[in-house]
């Protein structure tokens, strides 16, 4: 590639950290190292964090969430430091030059408010040429859609939670 490239997923259905970790997966079985930051998440029992040891020392991943959901309507001090953190990490994270950054649930962290938009676009005018950075989550801000290269809607059509079904290890989480 001769440039950074920027794809974003977005929307309310199913399917956009889930294409990422897609992704990651592709990367590292070419040999590529993967580097992925979840915002808003903290929970340990979750396929693509439990993976990690496995696939190393390509796939790396780091949370900066709690491990209960964020009430994203009144968020805590502690969130906004969370969100923080894993920006201020991102920037690190690039300078390592990795084939793949995600910033898993980066969208939905701009749009509540927890991370400034122009502090993401920045991250992202920085991005290496080697690298694709993958911004996940519902609600992303405009100018994050406009900043990216490929975006992709996820929209719900029909999900099994609404029959009573609730999220399943090793397929929803």
């Amino acid at each position: 590639m001769s440039k950074g490239n920027i794809h974003l997923y977005t929307g309310s259905g199913e399917g956009k950290s889930l294409t990422a970790f897609g992704l990651a997966l592709r990367a590292v079985g070419h040999g590529y190292k993967v580097i992925i930051l979840q915002f808003l998440k903290g929970r340990k029992d979750v396929g693509e964090y439990r993976i990690k040891d496995r696939l190393s020392p390509e796939y790396e991943i780091y949370q900066f969430g709690r491990e209960e959901f964020i009430d994203l309507s009144k968020p805590t001090s502690i969130d906004y430091e969370l969100a923080k953190a894993g920006l201020e990490f991102a920037w690190k994270a690039l300078e390592r030059r990795p084939r793949v950054l995600i910033l898993d649930e980066v969208n939905l962290a701009a749009a509540a408010g927890l991370l400034k938009v122009e502090d993401i676009i920045s991250l992202l005018d920085a991005v290496p040429d080697e690298t694709v950075v993958v911004l996940t989550g519902r609600n992303a801000p405009r100018e994050l859609i406009e900043r990216a290269d490929l975006v992709t809607e996820m929209i719900e059509v029909k999900h099994p939670f609404y029959l009573g079904i609730p999220a399943r290890k090793g397929i929803e989480y």
